[in-house]
Order: C-alpha cells, then structure tokens, then sequence
C-alpha cells in the first residue's frame, strides 16, 4: 500500500503531456488569448474608447463549467466587494484584478488547463509578505465562510 489518498475530487482531470521544453496545447491557447487581449485593450483598437474589461471578465466567468462558474463568480463578488480599488480585467484568458495596471490577483479555472481544483493566486503587486513566509496562491474545490472570510482578508492588504 502507498499510503496515498485516492482522490475524492469530482473534478480530476488530466493535463496534456508535453515534450520538455514545449508548451501545452492550453499553455498555447493562454498565450493566444494574451496577445488578443493586449490587441484588444490599444489604444487605437478601442471601440467607442473604451474596453468593457468587467464585462469581459463576466463573460468569462459565465462560459466556464458549473463549479468553475461558481468559485468564479463568488471570487468576482469578494474582490468587488473588499477591493473595489481593483480593476476587473482579462489576463492570459483568466478573470484578474489590477491596480494602476498591474494584475495583483487572478483566478484560474480548473478547466483551464485541466487541472483538478480552480486556483486563486496573487502576484507579487499584492505585497502580502509576512516574514519569511506567505501565501501566493490558493488551490479551491469549494468556498465555505471561513475560506471567504480568509481570502477577503488578503485581498482587503492586497488592494491596499
């Protein structure tokens, strides 16, 4: 016996094996979208002069399988509702909020790139250092009131 844990998780997925030094077909399509969206979001490509980038993001999360969906649009509520400071946009395909630009927090589905759990991560912009040690990312299959209540917290000094 190994003395692993056999998965319990609905959602285990396989992600695409790639040759070392290759990117995935979903690292590819990621890339794809960032250029779009840098195309996109010129200045000289705006419609009317401007970019509806929380529509976008909304879209986003609409399109996404139910649970993503649901992790997504509780996480678009948080941030909305404890960083209002922060700006909704799409970042290599992904639901992420900036400040002055910046992406200081993103969330990734687990279709994304086939993984077994949605992740909601923070870029070094959040500055949450905490001596030597602090979180960066969170692996979710679920969001109960204390996991709001933590990531509330962090998104409240992330903004900050």
């Amino acid at each position: 016996m190994s003395g692993k844990k056999a998965s319990s998780s609905p959602r285990v997925g396989k992600a695409a094996k790639k040759p070392a030094g290759k990117f995935s077909v979903e690292e590819q399509a990621a890339m794809k979208e960032r250029a779009e969206e840098l195309k996109a979001s010129a200045p000289g490509r705006r419609r009317g002069g401007k970019v509806d980038d929380e529509g976008a993001v909304l879209a986003k999360i609409a399109g996404m399988a139910a649970l993503d969906r649901t992790l997504g649009e509780r996480l678009h509520a948080l941030v909305k509702a404890n960083a209002p400071g922060l700006s909704p946009k799409l970042w290599y395909g992904m639901p992420a909020y900036a400040k002055d630009g910046k992406v200081v927090c993103f969330f990734q589905s687990a279709e994304k790139f086939k993984t077994r759990y949605a992740t909601f991560g923070f870029m070094q912009e959040a500055t949450l250092d905490d001596g030597h040690m602090w979180p960066t990312a969170f692996a979710l299959t679920a969001l109960t009131a204390a996991d709001e209540a933590t990531l509330a917290s962090l998104i409240k000094k992330a903004a900050g």
